[in-house]
């Protein structure tokens, strides 16, 4: 792979950037090839190239694992659980009545269901999301809709409380979409946002093999610590918690496509990762290991807290 410089960081327009690495999509097959990340050199990010923003309906397929109803498994029980004390948490720190909560990019609503269960002051919730097929699931939940992006959005309300957990990855432009959210907060408002960190030891393990959290092709810039609340800042947004998170999603894709590699398991687009049998005990060993190193290490996701600046 030759390592040219003429690719333009999405974050600040340079283009002193360096090859990191090359992956293909591991998990549904939609697109044949494979695709660079590239790292800027200025602002620590990763981003993909080509960047297919005008494809989101061929890259993000009708069994997509947000687009989907399911029957959450044991481990998606912990998780939720575990949502739900963080969403706790946060909205303890919000005064109010009638408080209103929007997820963006959040398919059929699940979020939202946690956070109704935790604190029945949010009384409006609505979700944002590119496909209509999601929007039929989170409208059955009672929850509102919106169809599109979030750059497109407008609402008639402030949000007391907005999601974006695994969201600014998948957008072209970060900074846009964090300067709309500080928009969209209200005085005391949170942001609860969740994004992978390449700045981990499964990042590096697989960083060759098409790592889990590069998502191929819909994770379009990646951060690390550094990098995220720099962009934050710049957007209007002031930390008020930071944490790094089990990625055991992604260490869980990245085993599974090492055993595809070596013939052991079948995965490919009609059968995607997600719904592969062995992905449940994948993810609760992983999650398990993750939380063993949390308290010394920098894991793969990160999780912050932010309100107004």
């Amino acid at each position: 792979m030759s390592d040219y410089h003429q690719a333009i960081c999405p974050l600040c327009g340079k283009s002193s950037t360096s090859f990191w690495a090359t992956a293909r999509d591991i998990e549904y097959f939609t697109p044949t090839g494979t695709f660079d990340f590239r790292r800027c050199e200025a602002c620590d990010v990763l981003f993909i190239t080509p960047m297919l923003r005008d494809a989101l309906q061929t890259i993000y397929p009708k069994n997509y694992y947000s687009f989907v109803g399911q029957k959450p498994s044991l481990v998606q029980r912990i998780k939720q659980a575990l949502d739900r004390h963080a969403f706790r948490a946060v909205s303890a720190k919000i005064p109010g009545q009638d408080l209103a909560a929007l997820d963006v990019g959040g398919g059929s609503g699940w979020l939202l269901d946690q956070l109704r269960l935790v604190d029945n002051r949010f009384t409006y919730t609505c979700v944002v999301d590119i496909d209509a097929r999601a929007g039929t699931l989170a409208e059955a939940a009672g929850h509102g809709f919106a169809l599109g992006s979030i750059e497109s959005f407008s609402a008639n309300r402030p949000f007391d409380l907005i999601f974006m957990l695994n969201l600014i990855e998948h957008v072209a432009d970060p900074g846009s979409v964090l300067c709309k959210a500080a928009d969209m907060l209200s005085p005391d408002g949170r942001l609860f946002l969740k994004t992978p960190n390449f700045d981990a030891l499964d990042a590096r393990l697989f960083r060759h093999r098409s790592w889990g959290g590069l998502h191929t092709p819909r994770h379009f810039v990646l951060f690390t610590r550094e990098s995220l609340v720099e962009l934050c800042r710049r957007s209007g947004l002031e930390v008020v918690s930071f944490n790094y998170t089990q990625g055991a999603p992604f260490w869980s894709v990245s085993t599974l496509d090492f055993l595809r590699r070596m013939g052991l398991v079948k995965v490919d687009a009609e059968h995607p990762a997600i719904t592969h049998p062995l992905i449940p005990f994948l993810q609760a060993m992983f999650a398990a290991f993750d939380f063993i190193r949390r308290p010394f290490a920098k894991l793969s996701q990160m999780e912050l807290v932010l309100r107004k600046a």
